[in-house]
């Protein structure tokens, strides 16, 4: 093994400035690019970055000084939809940053074998094994594993590294923690849309049914789909119930070093008087959905059937009653995303789209509109319909994917890739955290819990 070092790296807007390099390593200076090290295959390259305000800097390794080889990306800030840092670019895109500007951050870039490691201040934010056959488009022919240099490019703002130690790996080094097979990607559409910037996030997955936050961290990695891990805030759901704000807030410090986006949804229709405002607003979003609603006075889950109790009412009128308490859910509870979006009983999916009249959509959708409410496209239920999605669209409303999950087991958001295809979604349809207006609204106790009704 040979290990290689300097101390500092100034990338700035339009210029370089290097502050010292030992004199073992090659150094080529371009405009606000430089080409550093020596030729390696396999190797672990640690150091420290400090980005400014809305700095933007690439890493490149394996590369010859073109667009050969892999860029990891460092870019910090809200999660709005910019690629952030550790992200494998074009492969591996993540949305939220585990660094902060304006101060040093650890990292560090490993490839053993056909494996690439990226760590963010001590955690693992990528894990990615190219396959034999890796499946990329016409603008990344060339970002394959091999042999090369590094370059350090910068994209705006300043961005220094220092401290950078690059060691050289014997060929038979592997990767430990490298446990999942790797994706067939000929077959695989996550990585199609990787290619094309598309975000590839899943914002409704729960840690529930034996999937553990350990787990969904390697399966997102291993998958290439971003995870919005989410509690669920009240009473009466399935799964962890988070019932105080104090529980709220040890959740989020439990999971918060993990590469995923941070939700919460709102469970059961009390949770608007169950937490406070200050404990809740720790998560990047709130999403909560009409599968409870509050039936002639009572908490009624329609997902049960037997709760589900008609009272001499036809199909229609109790569909009614579902689309009069959606309406009322999104003008009074202050969330983000409306999840599970047009969900009916199962047993009633047969009379889908009769029931979900034209008039009864469009209910839905004003006040979605009205709220800047982002709308839930489920694979686990695959709702809302495509002629839905079309109609939301033409709205000019966001959309997120959401699976709401029972399991470790919960796919890979095979119908909301459909309705990409199918609606002409593209990437600038997709709701991001910066998007929020739940702070501009006040939590409306309409149900009047805990309150003397006269």
């Amino acid at each position: 093994m040979k290990t290689y070092t300097t101390l500092q790296i100034m990338i700035a807007a339009g210029c370089l400035l290097l502050m010292s390099c030992s004199e073992s390593t090659t150094l080529m200076v371009t405009d606000n690019e430089m080409t550093w090290g020596t030729e390696v295959e396999n190797f672990v390259l640690t150091g420290q970055v400090k980005s400014d305000d809305g700095a933007s800097a690439s890493l490149w390794f394996h590369t010859d000084k073109t667009n050969e080889g892999y860029e990891v990306l460092f870019h910090n800030g809200p999660i709005d939809g910019t690629l952030k840092t550790g992200s494998l670019v074009a492969v591996r895109n993540l949305y939220r940053s585990l660094a902060e500007d304006s101060i040093w951050n650890d990292f560090e870039i490993a490839v053993r074998k056909q494996n690439v490691m990226i760590n963010v201040n001590g955690t693992t934010v990528v894990c990615y094994t190219e396959p034999a056959e890796p499946w990329r488009d016409g603008n990344h022919q060339l970002q394959r594993l091999g042999k090369g240099l590094f370059r350090f490019v910068g994209h705006g703002g300043r961005t220094t590294f220092r401290n950078l130690s690059l060691t050289e790996l014997n060929a038979s080094e592997v990767n430990p923690t490298d446990t999942l097979l790797p994706v067939d990607e000929q077959h695989d559409s996550i990585i199609r849309l990787q290619q094309q910037m598309f975000p590839v996030i899943d914002y409704h997955v729960h840690l529930k049914g034996g999937l553990t936050k350990e787990q969904a961290h390697a399966m997102s990695m291993n998958y290439g789909i971003n995870y919005g891990v989410a509690p669920n805030l009240g009473e009466g759901g399935v799964g962890r119930m988070l019932a105080d704000d104090q529980e709220a807030l040890d959740y989020y410090n439990e999971v918060k070093s993990l590469p995923f986006l941070m939700g919460a949804q709102g469970e059961g229709r009390r949770w608007i008087v169950q937490f406070s405002e200050e404990s809740i607003s720790c998560f990047d979003y709130l999403f909560t959905d009409a599968m409870t609603v509050v039936d002639k006075g009572h908490i009624c889950r329609i997902y049960r059937p037997e709760e589900v109790l008609m009272r001499g009412r036809s199909r229609q009128q109790y569909m009614d009653m579902v689309v009069d308490q959606t309406v009322k859910i999104l003008t009074n509870e202050p969330a983000d995303i409306y999840a599970n979006a047009t969900y009916i009983p199962e047993n009633w999916m047969d009379d889908y789209d009769r029931l979900w009249t034209d008039e009864r959509i469009d209910r839905v959708l004003d006040v979605l509109e009205a709220y800047g409410i982002a709308m839930e496209i489920s694979p686990r239920y695959k709702i809302p319909s495509f002629d839905i999605i079309r109609k939301a669209k033409v709205r000019g409303l966001k959309f997120t994917f959401g699976t709401n999950n029972i399991d470790a087991d919960f796919g890979r958001c095979e119908y909301a890739i459909e309705a990409i295809n199918a609606c002409g979604l593209v990437a600038g349809d997709i709701w991001f955290p910066s998007m929020s207006h739940r702070k501009e609204r006040q939590p409306v106790n309409y149900n009047h819990f805990g309150q003397a009704v006269e």
